[in-house]
């Protein structure tokens, strides 16, 4: 039960519902991707398809997992949160890499030109700073080598995230205005496919600036 008063709660209960609509919007927008690309599909739209699943479904729960409002994933160690936070990571660089090996060795075998579209520029831009961001993190594992505080190294790895979440968001959004797309997804149902990516995107930048952004003071 609530210990707070009425606002307080009636706060509470609305960022809970908003942290579990993420989680059903991110898996249920996978499914939906996934089940367009069934076989006989375009190439391309498999390649979305798989990085749907590793951008919106593995980057969300990676960062919802230290949401205080609520996760599938109930460890309450931080230990155990930062352990399978690295191991999501870790698929999410894996994905990424499959995904753009097979996307080059499409454009390869079909002959077309590559980063010619501002979604595939965005997919590289996205997939090099999900490079540098693992490297970010992997810094808060020697935080004495770059002589930085702990607090200080996490304000930045959050940050980078933060950078890395929208940056993904908005590559797999940019994808849904493309021909192929619009000809596989028509009427009103293709509006709702740019807007439903946004809502996750709006609760995961809530919880890292509550959680680093908006912090008055970092310990050093």
């Amino acid at each position: 039960t609530c210990q707070c008063n009425w606002p307080e709660c009636y706060h509470v209960w609305m960022r809970r519902v908003a942290v579990i609509a993420a989680h059903v919007i991110a898996l249920g927008l996978t499914v939906l991707i996934s089940l367009l690309s069934r076989p006989g599909t375009s190439e391309y739209l498999k390649c979305l398809s798989l990085l749907t699943i590793l951008y919106l479904l593995c980057l969300t729960e990676g960062i919802l997992l230290f949401s205080p409002e609520g996760t599938p994933f109930y460890l309450k160690a931080r230990k155990g949160k930062v352990r399978l936070h690295w191991f999501i990571q870790a698929l999410v660089l894996l994905a990424a890499a499959t995904g753009m090996g097979f996307m080059v060795a499409s454009n390869n075998v079909s002959e077309r030109p590559h980063l010619a579209t501002w979604h595939s520029m965005l997919g590289v831009g996205t997939l090099t700073t999900t490079v540098l961001q693992a490297a970010c993190g992997i810094c808060l594992l020697f935080p004495k080598l770059l002589k930085l505080s702990p607090p200080r190294l996490k304000l930045y790895h959050a940050t980078c995230g933060l950078v890395v979440y929208l940056l993904a968001i908005v590559t797999v959004v940019s994808a849904m205005f493309s021909d192929w797309f619009q000809a596989t997804v028509k009427g009103g149902m293709w509006y709702a496919f740019p807007l439903l990516p946004m809502f996750p995107a709006l609760v995961v930048m809530n919880q890292i600036t509550n959680a680093y952004l908006l912090r008055k003071k970092i310990t050093t």
